[in-house]
């Protein structure tokens, strides 16, 4: 049985061209310290069955505190499997793909990723009770790779999961994922917050060429495999605080399975609060979109920085490209050219160095405040370095195309 793998990031492909990623984001949240307020899947979620307090941070790895925590949480998570058309009537009984997901409210929604799903003519979710169920797709979103499906279920045979916030996870928290890896259902791995604020290469093609890039990832060493995708990553309360999405890793089995290499994503529940409430009420999400094309991470070294005319510990992001037409143009920002045909560097562009007063050192900062604070023409203030002086720039955020 064929199975449908995590996404996987290859080491040796993972640079990006400089024209590439353009600067999106899917998040629209005017309060991010308190997400239990602001997304109405919250409302429908069941909140008693999850203690109060968390559990013991000193005996954080103990069996009793794993055990209790799995038959918490595993109640929730579920199977999925992929129908594709064929045109053998035999194979036809046989999905052609398997991945996980979990419960979010007792109106039957399922959270998985958009690729464990795509194709699909007929979509079948397991519940560890035994229960089998018809799935109807609600939605997709490319950019965060979130499907949302809802089965037709009595409420007493569901078992939400709880949305944690995912703005006060931290760098070396405990986490565990549960899901199917290689279709062994129900199974539970354990690991830490690796970092922060990652960004991905999303699923949706930009204007111009490339893709859009997905912000503030959650990265974990949690073994993640194929078949963990759609899953859920939980911290030590039991509350869900992302989606894992992707695995990145340069090792295979002989059969072609990705092996997990202690470096996964996880799409930040915040994320999934936003994006999954849309396509519930309208189908859809409306991307906040700026309308740049940013320069790698990994450009950003001494060389670049000289070939810039910038100081040695200037940061921020720099626009190697304006999007014609779109918002970023429309506010008089500038990307970089090539001033000759053997050059690397695009110079003269702008280099953002914060929004609405937040600092900005890197493309996940931005990336992270468009996800959690801006919204479809929401006016924010961008400060950058031209010419070596700092400018205000007033920008009205657009719509993704």
């Amino acid at each position: 049985m064929k199975k449908r793998p995590v996404v996987i990031l290859i080491v040796t492909l993972m640079v990006a061209s400089l024209s590439c990623t353009i600067i999106g984001s899917w998040f629209n949240q005017s309060d991010s310290s308190d997400t239990s307020q602001t997304s109405p899947l919250s409302t429908s979620i069941q909140t008693e069955s999850i203690p109060s307090n968390p559990l013991n941070i000193e005996e954080l790895m103990s069996e009793e505190d794993l055990s209790g925590l799995y038959q918490l949480v595993s109640p929730g998570v579920v199977t999925i499997w992929r129908f594709d058309d064929t045109e053998s009537l035999h194979e036809g009984y046989f999905p052609s793909g398997q991945g996980s997901g979990f419960v979010i409210d007792y109106d039957g929604h399922i959270i998985t990723n958009k690729h464990v799903i795509d194709g699909a003519t007929e979509i079948e979710v397991d519940f560890p009770s035994g229960e089998k169920a018809w799935a109807v797709l609600v939605g997709t979103d490319p950019d965060s790779d979130l499907a949302v499906l809802e089965v037709d279920l009595p409420q007493e045979m569901l078992m939400p999961l709880i949305l944690g916030n995912s703005d006060q996870v931290q760098v070396g928290d405990f986490v565990v994922a549960i899901g199917n890896p290689f279709g062994l259902s129900g199974t539970m791995t354990v690991g830490i917050v690796s970092a922060l604020g990652r960004t991905l290469e999303s699923g949706n093609p930009a204007p111009g060429g490339g893709r859009f890039t997905t912000g503030d990832i959650i990265q974990t060493d949690a073994a993640i495999n194929p078949g963990n995708s759609g899953g859920p990553l939980i911290n030590m309360n039991g509350e869900v605080i992302g989606v894992n999405h992707a695995i990145r890793t340069e090792s295979f089995t002989s059969t072609g399975d990705s092996v997990n290499s202690g470096v996964g994503f996880a799409i930040p529940v915040n994320t999934l609060r936003q994006v999954a409430s849309a396509i519930i009420e309208n189908g859809e999400y409306s991307y906040p979109y700026l309308g740049v094309a940013m320069m790698n991470d990994d450009m950003w070294n001494l060389k670049t920085i000289e070939a810039l005319g910038l100081d040695t510990d200037a940061a921020g992001v720099y626009i190697s490209e304006v999007i014609p037409g779109g918002p970023a143009d429309l506010a008089g920002l500038k990307g970089g050219r090539l001033e000759s045909s053997n050059e690397v560097v695009p110079v003269g562009g702008d280099l953002i160095i914060s929004i609405d007063n937040h600092p900005v050192r890197r493309n996940g900062d931005l990336l992270s405040y468009l996800i959690n604070h801006t919204h479809v023409n929401q006016v924010v203030t961008l400060r950058i370095l031209r010419d070596g002086e700092e400018i205000d720039i007033q920008l009205s955020i657009g719509a993704r195309p």
